[in-house]
């Protein structure tokens, strides 16, 4: 039945399989927005070097060229037969035969014609090549991207995720975000995340945001069936991604656990016990808040095991230190298992949020 059901859920469309073309609308990769000003003279520079580029063809090879009347070519005739060339102007029966008339026709006429060329064309063009920009952006991305994070969902959860993560350093370039609702997708693309469009209950959706190369997973959905499904999916593209769930029953914990997550938090009883003891003990919950909120008050951190700190007692280090990793086991401070350090232990403890001495 489990089998039937994944199998189910996980028919796709093979977006993998599509070339980049089709995979726009689908997969938004962020770009700079330069201002239209910028763009204007970034385009006008071009077309003046496209021009000097010609002028000096053309003086170089000037003993080839001849102008209406014989005579041979002169710098200035290099620079208004490139003008015109460039202009598609052409040549016809009018055209102008004094020095005068001819730098008139470089300074004032050229430089008219290129801005309505700009003002007519430009923008068509930029419409016309966006499409391939976006599939050149996506090229790029899906053949660099590794050891990033996929965050599914980006409701209350996966917004917080992302927050906490960008607060503590996380390049937005190394985030992807995946979700169905392509209104919540352009607030993540606001700010500046890699978008996937569709269920992830699909794996080729969870392909298509890399989940075979991402470092870690995190699946904030709004129910814990489709949790599961994504869970299986996970794990069945990835072993190694380190996979983190939100659910809301505790209930379903042992599923999630059983069907491959590292971790599971659940949100609704972690709420509810903040609830309670906020009645009783309202600090406690302020810097519980104060620690989950990034880049301010405390946070909670890791480190390896120094080597001078190596045999001593984790409860007079120079760090409020909570817990120790061992060998993928966690241990509570006071625990007799370790009671003294020894290398190659990781430290949970407790700092500064502004204080990047120790991690760095």
């Amino acid at each position: 039945m489990p089998d039937r059901l994944r199998a189910r859920f996980s028919r796709s469309d093979q977006l993998t399989e599509r070339p980049d073309f089709a995979l726009v609308g689908v997969l938004k990769v962020p770009q700079s927005i330069a201002s239209p000003e910028r763009a204007i003279v970034r385009r006008i520079g071009y077309a003046l070097g496209a021009l000097f580029l010609m002028v000096l063809i053309v003086y170089i090879d000037r003993d080839g060229y001849r102008d209406s009347r014989g005579d041979g070519m002169s710098l200035l005739d290099c620079v208004y037969y490139a003008t015109v060339s460039l202009s598609t102007t052409g040549y016809g029966d009018i055209t102008p035969v004094t020095p005068g008339a001819r730098l008139v026709n470089v300074l004032l006429i050229t430089p008219l014609r290129v801005f309505f060329l700009i003002v007519l064309v430009g923008t068509t063009l930029s419409a016309l090549t966006e499409s391939s920009r976006q599939t050149f952006r996506i090229q790029s991305w899906r053949r660099r991207v590794h050891d990033h994070t996929v965050v599914v969902g980006y409701g209350t959860k996966g917004r917080s995720a992302v927050d906490a993560m960008l607060g503590d350093g996380v390049p937005p370039s190394q985030i992807v975000v995946v979700d169905a609702d392509p209104v919540v997708l352009e607030t993540a693309a606001g700010q500046g995340l890699v978008t996937v469009q569709g269920s992830a209950t699909k794996s080729d959706v969870l392909r298509l945001a890399g989940v075979q190369r991402a470092a870690a997973v995190i699946v904030a959905t709004s129910r814990d069936d489709s949790a599961v499904l994504i869970t299986l999916n996970v794990r069945e593209i990835s072993a190694t991604a380190k996979l983190v769930v939100a659910i809301r029953e505790s209930g379903n914990a042992h599923l999630l656990r059983r069907s491959g997550a590292d971790s599971v938090v659940v949100s609704s009883e972690t709420a509810g016990r903040l609830l309670g003891v906020a009645t009783s003990a309202p600090h406690v919950v302020e810097v519980i808040e104060d620690i989950l909120t990034p880049e301010m008050g405390f946070t909670l951190s890791e480190r390896q095991v120094d080597d001078d700190e190596v045999g001593a007692d984790p409860r007079h280090l120079r760090q409020i230190v909570l817990g120790i990793e061992r060998r993928g086991s966690l241990y509570r401070v006071g625990s007799p298992e370790v009671a003294t350090l020894v290398e190659g232990d990781t430290l949970l403890y407790l700092r500064l949020a502004t204080d990047r001495s120790i991690e760095d």
